[in-house]
């Protein structure tokens, strides 16, 4: 009886367990390291730390949003001025024979140009663009009846063009920078939830390690039994009071808690790999410290304030919302392609013509040489049947994109009620289970004083002892659920960035 307490102390000291209720009891003793594990402890806090900054994931998704940020630059840069530069030079022989009219030498009417221009132009956001030019000009001939030879001729021309229906509103001009804009709201939507996900994901790898090392310890503890109870059994049978059967059954024992020893040691390996893998980056050989439950309440849950959390702070439904705003844009931009293209330009230049280039530089500001032009163009594209039909393709895909949010909606619906379903039932399940633990304690007890006395055989010991495992494990698994349960609520509700105090840095 006393060893059979004592068994089950050590069983409840090792897995951390409480007795009764999800809470810890106030007069359990601290949970001991494990025989082998790191001194050093390695907290959930510490872990989603990590995985914050090497996430593989993380590291992609923020990569995502920057390209999102060139994307606006990208949009905008449209508007930046343009600035281009030109030179040319041609040369025009004519053949030797030639009419005696045109007073040219028997090598024929040669003609030589050297042309620079330079010039600025910019898209305006109402659609519109602006651009000014520049340019001189030297030309040379072996013509007899020109009055300069060389000529220089210097020009200046200033010209805008605006469309007024098709093409035209800064709505219109500016609607690739506000699409895109939305893109980086949309990229740090995801980027949210792809930390929501990491989150949850580390909470649920970090609980599972727990489990798997603690369910290590109850194994081990079981060997320890089982050993005994071998050892026991030989020194009856040498005094007669157990059979070679006895004997065998314990083997057996020793035999079956040692293999699930090897199975519990392999799931602690699993799972510290898979928590190593969202938290570092091919770590493997670093061994990971001593890790917990935490010793918190759990928080009381309803439908009303976690579908209101999930409605204000899910980034799928946010993200949703944003893309229909972006496909308003196309539908709006595909109206105003409906409209016929109706185009209105006007430009002003000054011009001079001078024996020097000086002369023509000057003077083209100076002298009297102008030009002017106002021109409207008019375009209507016959029966518009593409225009029709973009149009009817950018309203069927904001129809498809509102249809798609109201499916976001009700499964967000779907999961917020299965998650505070799945936390009430395991904080019963961890009541309930703890309940089985004690119940399987006092059997186990009962049996071993029963064996000690004579009446009971080892088969029921292993068999109450195996009971008595199973109702650890389970009690432990219980535990294991709560929290991922919890996990997975918080991470619909987004309350875990506030619960581990997490600032992400959004892109604009």
């Amino acid at each position: 009886m006393i060893f059979a307490f004592r068994f089950v102390v050590a069983v409840s000291a090792a897995c951390g367990l409480p007795v009764l209720a999800v809470a810890q009891s106030p007069a359990a003793s601290p949970a001991p390291a494990s025989a082998g594990a790191s001194p050093t402890t390695l907290s959930l806090e510490e872990c989603i730390a990590r995985a914050l900054d090497r996430n593989f994931d993380l590291q992609i998704q923020r990569v995502t949003t920057g390209q999102a940020r060139e994307a606006v630059t990208i949009a905008d840069a449209a508007f930046d001025p343009t600035l281009e530069v030109s030179a040319s030079t041609s040369t025009s022989q004519q053949p030797t024979v030639v009419s005696s009219i045109d007073g040219v030498s028997a090598a024929g009417l040669r003609n030589e140009s050297r042309d620079v221009r330079a010039g600025v132009s910019q898209k305006l956001s109402t659609g519109g663009t602006v651009s000014a030019s520049a340019s001189l000009d030297r030309g040379e001939s072996n013509s007899r009846n020109l009055f300069l030879n060389p000529a220089y001729t210097g020009d200046f021309n200033l010209s805008v063009r605006q469309p007024l229906l098709r093409g035209a509103g800064s709505e219109y001009a500016r609607a690739a920078v506000r699409r895109a804009e939305l893109g980086v709201d949309r990229a740090n939507l995801d980027l949210k939830g792809s930390v929501l996900v990491v989150v949850r994901n580390v909470e649920a790898a970090y609980y599972n390690l727990v489990f798997a090392r603690q369910q290590r310890d109850v194994r081990r503890l079981s060997l320890e039994l089982a050993q005994q109870l071998l050892e026991e059994n030989r020194a009856r049978r040498q005094t007669g009071v157990a059979t070679d059967l006895d004997v065998l059954q314990a083997e057996v024992g020793v035999a079956n808690a040692r293999r699930s020893l090897l199975l519990a040691d392999q799931s602690v390996r699993d799972r510290e790999d898979a928590l190593t893998a969202l938290i570092g980056q091919f770590e493997f050989n670093q061994s990971l410290g001593e890790v917990s439950f935490e010793k918190s309440a759990v928080p009381d849950v309803s439908f009303d304030l976690s579908y209101k959390l999930a409605r204000d702070n899910q980034p799928a439904l946010a993200s949703s919302a944003l893309a229909i705003r972006q496909l308003e844009i196309d539908r709006e931009n595909a109206k105003r392609n409906r409209l016929p293209s109706f185009d209105v330009g006007a430009g002003v230049g000054l011009n001079s013509r001078e024996a020097s280039l000086d002369d023509a530089t000057t003077r083209t500001f100076s002298g009297d040489g102008y030009a002017w032009q106002v021109d409207l163009t008019l375009r209507v594209p016959w029966a518009q049947r593409e225009d029709n039909a973009r149009l009817r393709l950018a309203q069927s895909s904001i129809v498809r994109e509102q249809t798609r949010l109201q499916q976001l909606d009700q499964d967000l619906v779907v999961e917020v009620r299965s998650a505070v379903r799945a936390v009430e039932t395991n904080r019963e399940s961890v009541a309930i289970s703890g309940l089985a633990t004690q119940l399987s304690e006092r059997q186990y007890e009962l049996e071993r004083a029963r064996f000690n006395a004579g009446l009971s055989t080892s088969r029921r010991v292993l068999e109450a002892q195996d009971d008595l495992e199973l109702a650890r494990v389970n009690e432990l698994q219980s535990q294991v659920n709560l929290r991922i349960a919890l996990a997975d609520l918080q991470r619909l509700e987004g309350s875990s960035l506030t619960r581990f105090r997490i600032v992400l840095d959004q892109a604009r």
